[in-house]
């Protein structure tokens, strides 16, 4: 599905030399779309369990949810990643396939041969794209997270008061993402959209080459070697699986980000990274780290099946390539 360039793809055929080809990033935005679609729901739960409290697990969550907030609950601050995280996931891909892309063409003597990959060149593209996408994903993930956090139950650290939660009818923090942004800008200055930046960029260097790699390496083992590409059912099982492991072990990373950046809605606890890590570990032990991995790793494969199947199938009809093959 796709030519070699693409991050499934075997290629039956080399196309030619591109120092920059913009299909990637048309094809990742539709993925991205898709993939938000698919994965918003889990994402307000896994959020809540991370930076808020009185959930007892990941099915008292959602039925706290459900119960107090409607099924509309769980797709609060949907609207902003569905705008941004679309282009998100484009810049990643495109950045991650050009980088790619580049490198096994730089390794490729001959001018005329298919270029090769390497481990080597997917680890450097993924961590390439890891770095890219803190620039433009910390901003998108830290407005969706104080949309979805601001209606939770929250603990008035200093007055000794129970947790309480935002009554219906009651003023919210945020109006909606732009009064978000103005608001987070107005009080906490431009550097305030880059809270949890540093959690977030330990998370994604590690977490993109767990994303993009087995994703490579298990469509290419499940594709029959007489095919030119993986099938749809290939890029789906292969995506799903890659994205379980991705977020499943980016976890505590993850629950250091998310408190940072849910952090200023109602108190303010924290003062950086190896803050949040240590009142975290004194309060809840070890195991916070690992709050919310069972929702992390369900909801990546759905979600990431749908982004490389959105994107593979995207680049698929932009290139015109219909080469691909059922198992």
């Amino acid at each position: 599905m796709g030519t070699d360039p693409a991050p499934g793809g075997r290629g039956a055929a080399a196309p030619a030399m591109s120092s920059f080809q913009l299909e990637d990033f048309a094809a990742g935005w539709i993925g991205g779309a898709a993939s938000v679609i698919v994965g918003h729901p889990l994402d307000t739960v896994k959020t809540r369990l991370q930076a808020g409290i009185g959930y007892g697990n990941t099915l008292s969550c959602i039925r706290t949810v459900y119960r107090r907030e409607s099924v509309f609950g769980f797709f609060k601050g949907m609207s902003f990643p569905l705008a941004s995280i679309a282009v998100y996931n484009s810049v990643v891909f495109g950045v991650f396939s050009n980088t790619q892309r580049f490198l096994s063409w730089h390794h490729c003597r001959e001018p005329e041969a298919s270029p090769s990959r390497t481990l080597s060149d997917l680890l450097l593209a993924s961590m390439v794209a890891g770095v890219v996408s803190v620039g433009l994903g910390a901003p998108v993930d830290l407005i969706k997270i104080r949309l979805q956090m601001q209606t939770q139950p929250f603990q008035e650290e200093n007055l000794s008061l129970k947790p309480r939660a935002v009554a219906l009818g009651e003023q919210q923090a945020y109006q909606g993402p732009v009064h978000c942004i103005t608001t987070i800008v107005r009080t906490e200055g431009l550097t305030g959209l880059y809270r949890g930046a540093s959690a977030m960029l330990l998370r994604d260097v590690p977490g993109y080459c767990l994303y993009f790699i087995p994703y490579v390496f298990l469509s290419e083992w499940i594709t029959p070697e007489a095919c030119a590409g993986p099938s749809t059912c290939a890029v789906w099982l292969a995506g799903g699986m890659a994205g379980a492991i991705s977020w499943g072990t980016a976890t505590p990373m993850d629950v250091v980000k998310s408190r940072l950046q849910a952090d200023g809605v109602n108190l303010n606890k924290y003062k950086g990274v190896l803050d949040c890590i240590a009142q975290s570990y004194q309060k809840e032990g070890l195991k916070v780290f690992f709050r919310g991995i069972t929702v992390n790793a369900v909801r990546g494969f759905p979600m990431s099946a749908a982004m490389f199947l959105g994107y593979e199938l995207s680049l698929q009809a932009i290139r015109g390539d219909h080469a691909v093959t059922s198992p």
